[in-house]
Parts: structure tokens; sequence; C-alpha cells
């Protein structure tokens, strides 16, 4: 990847998305007085590398990376072992394997978008026998490790795993798979912040990843819409 400013290219509405996010996340964090800053640091993380993901910018996969490894030691201390499995075994190998995907399919010069690809049946076919067995794997093994919050827990690693397998093919509908996730990790996070207002911002965090993933898949969308446009002239 070429050395380059990735903020230079910001609309005026992912400004204000991104800065919206960051000052909701922000507000959460300081108005419920936590103090566990490895929260506020993956969730600030965490939504920065969304809006460059919504560009197609590869550079939003490098802060996935550092979003997976400090959200599963997050999840570790919980006791979410489901959602530190996901994140270690699962999350971090797809974001370094979108990262090196992404890369090998600019759509442009300078390689700041990707090129947007299409689902094929073989997807289809491969996708649904491999996540079913994944899931239910995980079911049994989340199970003999105590994981808090087991159902939804197991749910959580059906999602991702086809957001992040469609990810890495670059497919725009990964954006709704990770919505589905989203909203199993707000129910999550809300069960955890029973127990602890600490993780607070991560109930904020991944509501502003469900705003933000449905502006990825409009991203998307659009943006396959142009690439096919200009193919075909």
């Amino acid at each position: 990847m070429k050395l380059r400013n990735p903020f230079k290219n910001f609309t005026k509405f992912e400004w204000a998305l991104w800065l919206l996010s960051l000052v909701g996340i922000l507000t959460a964090f300081f108005a419920a007085q936590n103090t566990d800053y490895a929260t506020l640091a993956v969730s600030l993380i965490g939504v920065t590398a969304l809006i460059f993901a919504a560009r197609g910018d590869p550079f939003g996969m490098i802060l996935m990376i550092a979003f997976s490894a400090i959200y599963a030691f997050v999840s570790y201390v919980f006791g979410y072992y489901g959602e530190m499995i996901i994140y270690i075994a699962m999350q971090l190998p797809s974001a370094v394997l979108s990262l090196i995907s992404w890369l090998r399919h600019p759509n442009d010069k300078d390689g700041a978008e990707v090129k947007i690809g299409t689902l094929k049946r073989v997807h289809i076919i491969v996708l649904i026998p491999l996540a079913i067995g994944i899931t239910v794997a995980f079911y049994f093994i989340l199970r003999a490790f105590n994981t808090a919050n087991l159902i939804p827990s197991t749910v959580s690693v059906f999602t991702s795993f086809v957001a992040l397998y469609l990810m890495v093919l670059r497919i725009p509908c990964y954006a709704v798979a990770f919505i589905f996730n989203d909203i199993v990790l707000i129910v999550l996070w809300s069960l955890a912040c029973l127990q602890s207002l600490n993780y607070i911002a991560l109930v904020v965090c991944f509501s502003i990843f469900l705003i933000n993933d449905t502006y990825t898949f409009i991203c998307w969308t659009l943006r396959k819409k142009k690439q096919q446009l200009a193919t075909n002239e």
C-alpha cells in the first residue's frame, strides 16, 4: 500500500458520522465513570475502522486487525469466551486475509478503493455447510468453557462467520451479516452491563456499528453499480 493520507477523501457526511460516533462513545464512557480504557480504545478503533471499510479502503482492515486483538482481550476479561475465540480464531485472521485480498484487487491506482466482488452460487454452496458446521462445533466448545450467555454467543459465531467469509470475498452483503451480528452483540454487552456499567461503551459502540454497517452496505451497493458502469464504458 502506498503511503498516503487515508482521511483526505472523506466526504462531509463521513466526517460527521465519524466524529459523532467518537463523541457518542466518549460521552457514554465518561458518563458511566468508566475506568476500563481497553473498552474505550477498542470502541474508538472499531468505529474508525468501519468508516474506512465503508469506503472500501484497505486501511480499514489494518484498523480491524488492531480492533480484533483488543476486543478479544476485553471479551476474555468478562468471560465471553465465544467472542474471544471468534476474534482470535476467525475475525483477526479474516481481517488479515481481507487486507491481502483488498490490496490485491484495487479499483484505483493509489489502492484507496477495493474492487467489489460478486456473490456466486459456489460461494453459497460452500458457505452454508461451513457456517452450520462451525456454529454447531462452537456451541459445544463454548459450553465446555462455561461461556456467559451461551445462546447469543453461539448465534454471534454464525453471524460473524458469514460476515467474515463474505468480507474476504469483497461482497457487499457482508455488511448485512455484520448488521445482524451487531444486534447480537448489543444484546450480549447489554447483559454484561447488568453486572458492570464498565461495558456501556461497547453497547454504544455496537449500536454505532449498526449505523455504520448500514452505511457500508449502501456505499458498497452504490459503488458496485458505479464500478460496473465504468467497466462497461
